[in-house]
């Protein structure tokens, strides 16, 4: 393969995480409350972790000759595009900015617990697995008394944002505030600086942020596993349902669809 070729692949793995975040974020910015507005503009000063220009407001990045302009309709206010593989910054866009990041902070967390179970171990979820979520969460709709697989309940964090699947891996995991600091923990040895978790699941909580640059280093992390490139480019999936009885005392478990809300993956009527 060429060489720019090559390029070209490993800055698409990147953007494929990012759209992965979009996947993680897309429920959830639908049903949950509006988030407290952040300063309408960046701070003068910014982290210069990854070179003294990411610490600078606006857009950075030097064209090279015959590549095009930037688009002028960016809407963002903090983006960062990056090589997969060694981690160069190609251009940035405040990209230090300490931001409420939602969702996006699910790409932390499938990185910090995939690890941690082999996905054919089964959990029975109960009603403390799912406490604690924040009105309007996203769900991919566990129920208590039903068992799941861990395959099972990562299907329902990529595909369909699933607050209720990270609670009830945060549970196996030994409870939200042993996640919260395994996330935090985690953060720091990736050098992710201005992360700071409060809640697994990213939604919106007091002091807790995150940067698009810091959100570069939990893609990266993350497609290094091979579990975590399956889930986010998997399109659509069954998941289980709730087991039922009929008139006989028969019991039956049936299944659902989900499908990732990347339309990159999932289509559109305009894609």
């Amino acid at each position: 393969m060429p060489a720019s070729q090559k390029t070209v692949r490993r800055t698409l793995l990147v953007a494929s995480a990012a759209l992965l975040s979009v996947s993680l974020t897309a429920p959830a910015a639908l049903a949950a409350p509006a988030p407290k507005k952040s300063a309408a503009a960046p701070p003068a000063h910014m982290s210069t972790v990854g070179g003294a220009r990411l610490g600078l407001t606006g857009t950075q990045v030097d064209l090279a000759g015959g590549a095009p302009v930037l688009p002028k309709d960016l809407t963002a206010r903090s983006w960062i595009v990056a090589d997969a593989e060694s981690g160069q910054v190609l251009a940035a866009h405040n990209a230090h900015w300490e931001l409420p990041p939602a969702s996006t902070l699910k790409m932390l967390f499938a990185d910090t617990v995939l690890p941690k179970f082999p996905r054919t171990l089964k959990h029975k979820a109960v009603a403390s697995d799912l406490a604690g979520m924040g009105e309007g969460s996203s769900l991919v709709g566990i129920k208590e008394n039903e068992t799941y697989s861990v395959h099972d309940l990562w299907l329902g964090v990529f595909l369909r944002s699933g607050n209720d699947a990270v609670h009830v891996l945060s549970a196996m995991n030994g409870g939200v505030g042993r996640t919260v600091a395994d996330m935090n923990a985690h953060a720091h040895d990736l050098q992710a600086l201005d992360t700071h978790v409060v809640s697994p699941d990213g939604y919106d909580a007091p002091r807790q942020v995150s940067s698009a640059y810091d959100l570069t280093l939990f893609a990266r992390s993350g497609l290094q596993k091979k579990d975590f490139r399956e889930y986010c480019s998997t399109v659509r999936a069954q998941f289980p349902g709730e087991t039922k009885k009929d008139k006989k005392g028969k019991t039956t478990r049936g299944s659902f669809e989900i499908q990732n809300t990347d339309r990159l993956l999932s289509g559109d009527y305009d894609i």
